[in-house]
């Protein structure tokens, strides 16, 4: 059976549910505060195991409770956990503000994120050597992404990188990524282009493409998706839901991407997979609690 490793970050979100996002210096009432887990990486790989995939996680946690949680739901999601690691500093948190549209803005607090570094990958290379599939996000440290990708390509693998959060990130870390997924604000970000329109997004994916990037899919959030190679783009548009907490919204359409697309390398296959895993995902409250089963997303129309 093919496998994927996803390496990044683990953390427990604080969710508070509000009728409208604060402004600066607004105090508003909150409705509820949920505790769930999540973080990019663990999100990710949660989507996978639901999708029934065998997904490797590579990332740390730390010894308190969160730390606890966090690894008991992704076990009990079937994600591997045998080489996350814990560490006596605070599991990563993100507190989250959700409005009565599903919008949402969000700060991260790393944590125990912080310390996945290059010696803790070396640690545990039988989890590279063993994938087919490579995932990486951004709220791990760059250097240990860099390394990650390094390591991934040294060893023949298929890296998949999702730049968020967005930042700028240097060449030999584009040069070893083979799809990248990003939303229109990131790949402004790394191709230094503004995008304002379709033509735009291309003229920014084709700066990438001559730094070495094979793919790459932007998600464009309730509009759909383009893929663009450099044999073309296309256009996949959104699956129409009512959106209750978009949260998970990249993270879902990853899951169910990389989960399509480890079996038979279809890539308007994979995208439709993440496209339907990511429609499901935006209509319950919650990272990890609100991905869908493989079967309910064979059977969403």
């Amino acid at each position: 059976m093919s496998m994927v490793t996803v390496v990044g970050s683990m953390n427990m979100d604080l969710v508070v549910n509000t009728d409208e996002i604060p402004r600066i210096g607004e105090t508003i009432l909150g409705k509820e505060l949920l505790q769930i887990p999540g973080g990019k990486g663990a999100n990710q790989g949660v989507a996978i195991a639901k999708l029934n995939n065998n997904i490797t996680f590579l990332g740390k946690v730390g010894k308190d409770g969160f730390g606890d949680e966090l690894l008991k739901s992704m076990g009990d999601a079937g994600v591997n956990i045998e080489h996350i690691e814990r560490e006596d500093i605070s599991t990563g948190i993100a507190v989250i503000n959700v409005d009565k549209e599903g919008n949402n803005n969000i700060v991260v607090i790393p944590g125990a994120n912080g310390r996945v570094d290059s010696e803790y990958l070396n640690r545990h290379i039988s989890a590279f050597e063993d994938a087919d599939v490579i995932v990486f996000q951004l709220e791990i440290p760059l250097e240990t992404v860099k390394e990650g990708l390094r390591i991934s390509k040294s060893l023949g693998k298929k890296t998949i990188l999702n730049p968020a959060p967005a930042m700028d990130l240097d060449d030999e870390i584009i040069e070893n990524v083979d799809i990248l997924i990003p939303n229109e604000h990131e790949l402004g970000r790394l191709s230094n282009i503004e995008i304002d329109d379709d033509d735009s997004i291309i003229r920014a994916a084709n700066v990438l493409f001559e730094k070495g990037i094979e793919e790459i899919i932007v998600t464009l959030g309730s509009r759909g998706v383009l893929h663009i190679d450099n044999n073309g783009h296309k256009f996949f548009k959104a699956y129409k839901v009512k959106a209750v907490d978009t949260t998970a919204a990249g993270d879902s359409f990853i899951g169910g991407f990389v989960s399509s697309y480890m079996e038979d390398k279809d890539m308007e296959r994979a995208i439709d997979m993440g496209q339907k895993t990511a429609a499901l995902a935006i209509q319950r409250i919650g990272a990890q609690s609100s991905l869908p089963t493989r079967e309910e997303v064979q059977n969403f129309r």
